[in-house]
């Protein structure tokens, strides 16, 4: 089938990206669902500093490639083998396979998968097929989703179910910014019952860990160097806001930090902020080159801990019906995150806009008036 895509023809492009137009809107052949497969509908995708990290050349992948790793939509068709989920159904997806069977697998969401991070580096889905083609040339998937596009076809391991009551846009964050952040805090952080959170980044991730904290019954203190982002993180229900700056002088630490801004220096604010015996959990992706300085004799005498966490230690299939059903109590206003509704050919744009770091999420409804 043919299908609209925003295909990343080239990494490192100068910003703005309005300007040098990176991402470029085109016709694609689709091929149908293959075994262990579904084609889906994208109804919802959102805008995520990994997609800019991809954009911008700090996260290299092969090229020509489909965007976006952030999505909910309909199942449309199922491959064979596929018996557990239908047409129709409303699923969540989610940028890491999980195979099931390699021994990553087995440490309860604490390591990434083998099998699917060795997918999402060669840009094809878990059985190793690409699905997408420009004439006659392959295109490389992203993350295994793809969903800058009106459908995708990706694996059955890619994807949670999800009730109908769950709205799309809703749904399309469980797949990344609240695995990811929500599981900062739920899988890797783990505060005790009283223990105050502090989150260094409110982006959407951070956010996201702020709002599942929260719903928790934890005490939240947010820190960004934006101050608009530290007014909504008070009206999300932030006890506490600091720039970076402000937190230094306060003195204020915590024995559960979270930092999700992806940067070294927002590393080494997050591990200063950490009380002793605490523990300091990093979500955030810095380029490669990045680092930071942290003083070893810190770690060990205030018996310190630092973890690195990715998808949030999360294993989808678990977690995402605990985030929905907070969702349902009324604890995590989700619809809270989205800043923006964007079009599908306005992406360029909606990057140069994320990475001043002044949006949340913002979310693309590729059915949606897409140009044809």
């Amino acid at each position: 089938m043919e299908i609209v895509g925003a295909v990343l023809e080239r990494t490192g492009a100068p910003a703005p990206f309005a300007t040098s137009r990176p991402l470029r809107l085109t016709t694609l052949e689709l091929d149908p669902p293959g075994p262990g497969e579904l084609l889906v509908r994208i109804e919802a995708a959102g805008l995520c500093h990994s997609d800019l990290s991809v954009v911008d050349g700090n996260r290299p992948r092969p090229v020509p490639m489909l965007l976006g790793h952030e999505a909910a939509g309909v199942v449309e068709e199922t491959g064979r083998d596929v018996v557990d989920v239908r047409p129709g159904d409303r699923v969540v997806m989610t940028f890491l396979p999980r195979c099931g069977a390699c021994p990553e697998c087995a440490t309860d969401g604490r390591l990434p998968c083998r099998t699917g991070s060795a997918a999402n580096a060669a840009g094809t889905l878990v059985g190793g097929a690409r699905r997408l083609h420009r004439d006659g040339v392959p295109v490389h998937h992203h993350l295994g989703v793809s969903a800058f596009a009106t459908h995708a076809v990706v694996s059955r391991t890619s994807v949670v179910p999800v009730d109908d009551d769950v709205p799309p846009d809703v749904a399309a964050l469980l797949g990344c910014a609240v695995l990811t952040g929500g599981g900062a805090v739920l899988n890797a952080g783990r505060p005790r019952p009283g223990e105050p959170v502090l989150v260094v980044g409110l982006g959407g991730v951070g956010m996201a860990a702020l709002l599942v904290a929260r719903a928790l019954g934890h005490e939240v203190i947010g820190v960004d160097a934006v101050e608009d982002k530290l007014a909504t993180a008070r009206a999300l229900g932030a006890s506490a806001v600091h720039t970076p700056a402000s937190l230094t002088e306060s003195g204020t630490r915590a024995p559960v930090v979270v930092e999700a801004a992806g940067s070294a220096r927002a590393f080494e604010t997050a591990f200063a902020a950490t009380a002793p015996g605490g523990t300091t959990v990093t979500v955030g992706l810095p380029g490669p080159d990045a680092r930071s300085s942290v003083s070893p004799l810190t770690l060990t005498a205030e018996a310190r801990t630092v973890v690195g966490s990715y998808l949030g230690s999360a294993v989808p299939a678990r977690d995402i019906p605990r985030y929905v059903q907070f969702w349902r109590d009324g604890v995590l206003p989700l619809e809270r995150l989205v800043s923006a509704h964007v079009a599908l050919d306005d992406l360029c744009s909606a990057m140069d806009r994320l990475a001043t770091g002044a949006e949340l999420r913002q979310l693309v409804r590729p059915n949606e008036g897409t140009p044809r």
